[in-house]
Formats: C-alpha cells, structure tokens, sequence
C-alpha cells in the first residue's frame, strides 16, 4: 500500500462528500471481473484489500481508494498472423482481393472469438483525497493510469475538478540550477541519476545513472545548455525519489525507519497494521508535497 509514485492534483473547490457518502458513490462501479467478450474491466474494489470490503478507507480527513484492473491479454502478433491466415485462405478461395474495410472487419472477428480464452492480468491504482488541504494524491507513474482513476471517480460522484498544480518557478530552470551552482536545498541530498534534455522539442536526452551528478561529466552537458528533467534526490532521509519536470515523483522508496514504526502491532491485525501504515504514508507524502511546491516558489495563481 506504501505508494511507488507520486502524482499530485489540486482540487479547484472543496471535496464536502462524507467518507459515507463516496463510499455509496463507489459502490455503483464496484469492481467485476470481465465477461468472455470483454478485454477491459474497471472498477473499485476495498481500499485496504485483505478480508476487508470497504470501499474507503478514511483517516483524519484523508480517503484513500483503489481502482482495480483487469485487461485480458491478446498479443497483437499472435492476431495479426491469424488475420493474415484467414486473408489469404479468402483471397485464394474466392479469387479475390479483400480490402482494408473487410480486414478490419476480420481482426474485430478474431479478437472477438479469441477474447474468452485470453489470459487475464490485474493491477490496481491506489489514490487518496487530502479533504483538509484540498489535494488528490495518485500512485501512478504516468498521466493515462492517472485519469483513469479520475474519470471513473467523475462518473461515480457527477464532479471532480482538479487540476495539475503550477508553481511561479520553472522545475527545469531550477533543477538545472541545483546543478549549475551547487546549491541543493539542505534538506534533499542529490542521488546518481538524472535526466538532461537540450531545449525544444527535437533535442536530444542523455541519461546518467551511477554517476556523480556534480561530477566532469554532467558539468559538461550542462555548459552545452542541457537542462535537468529528472533528478533523483533523498529528502530528509525519509523518502528517495525521481522528480521530475512535471512535478511527479516516480520510484518513491520510503526509509526502513519510518515503514517500521508500526511493526509492534499485532501481525493477526492486519487491517490496523494497513490503517496505521496508511496514516505514516499520508503524513509523509502531505509534508513532502508541501516542501515540493515550495522548492519552486509556491503555487502560482
């Protein structure tokens, strides 16, 4: 449950449903497993997982929600090489040439026909709603899986407005200063890895990894007029993590100290053993968003 990634949202008004309410809400678009025909199914399924079934878990005005995920899995190879089978088993039946509107109509056939003996995958996306600061806090490493989640939380309670945070201080501009003049903010420590990207939309990117990011080699790129997209950076010891220009935070790794601050809870108590960790994360991840905005000169208006 602990979040690998980190993709902040705004709220643009308050979120006034009680943790009652949602889970009402929510219970509309429960998660079911997909029918034969089906290649996606998504739905919301216990926030905690393990033998509990509520669909919200709420701790000091935080409602944490899982969507869960099931895509049946049909390699486009093995379709593509059963439409090419079937086209030329027509063409020399028939005499005839088939063409782009009747391949398609093949390929739907076949996926069809294949669906119900596909292999199935799961995966869910953890999300929580910070009621008393206003913010949405999505783990998930790119914007599609995000907007997933907030869609079908859309449909669910009618309105959800929120928008990507912006801040007063390019994140490039600043990362690439962090670097430039060796000027860390003293609470984050630099990690080995970083990302550097020329300006416009053609330039090029190099990738460091197990590097000295204040070593000759960064240096050099940066004089050529690289600018940072990724840094990796350890804040207060607490949390590692890959920020990037967009102000997600990916491969987020929190510190043994703090995920074992409730080992002397009874391991047969798993759910408060979830409801505890949960309340650690949270506290961390409110704190650390809080940091990250001001790192680039606070909220823009």
């Amino acid at each position: 449950m602990w979040f690998k990634n980190l993709r902040a949202y705004r709220l643009t008004s308050p979120f006034d449903l009680s943790a009652e309410k949602l889970e009402e809400q929510l219970a509309q678009r429960e998660f079911e497993r997909c029918s034969p025909g089906q290649p996606l199914a998504l739905g919301w399924a216990p926030a905690l997982g393990g033998e509990t079934t509520a669909l919200v878990h709420a701790v000091n005005g935080r409602f944490l929600l899982r969507l869960k995920r099931e895509d049946k899995i049909l390699p486009s190879s093995v379709v593509k090489e059963m439409l090419e089978e079937k086209v030329e088993a027509i063409e020399a039946d028939q005499a005839r040439k088939v063409y782009r509107k009747e391949r398609l109509t093949l390929k739907d056939e076949i996926v069809q026909d294949c669906l119900p003996r596909a292999f199935s995958r799961r995966s869910g996306v953890y999300a929580y709603i910070d009621t008393r600061s206003n913010w949405v806090f999505v783990d998930a490493a790119t914007a599609t899986r995000a907007e997933e989640l907030l869609n079908l939380l859309r449909e669910c309670i009618g309105t959800f407005p929120v928008v990507l945070p912006q801040v007063n201080n390019a994140p490039t501009a600043t990362m690439t200063s962090w670097l430039v003049h060796q000027n860390l903010p003293a609470d984050f420590a630099l990690g080995e890895e970083c990302e550097l990207r020329e300006a416009g939309d053609e330039g090029g990117v190099v990738r460091c990894r197990g590097v000295d990011l204040l070593g000759e080699e960064v240096e050099t790129h940066l004089n050529a007029g690289k600018l940072v997209a990724r840094l990796s950076l350890n804040w207060e010891e607490r949390v590692s993590l890959v920020m990037a220009e967009d102000l997600c935070l990916r491969r987020l790794k929190f510190a043994e100290e703090l995920m074992k601050e409730n080992e002397d809870l009874p391991e047969a108590d798993q759910a408060a053993k979830l409801d505890a960790d949960f309340a650690l994360m949270s506290d961390a991840i409110s704190s650390l968003q809080e940091r990250v905005i001001a790192l680039f000169g606070g909220e823009a208006e």
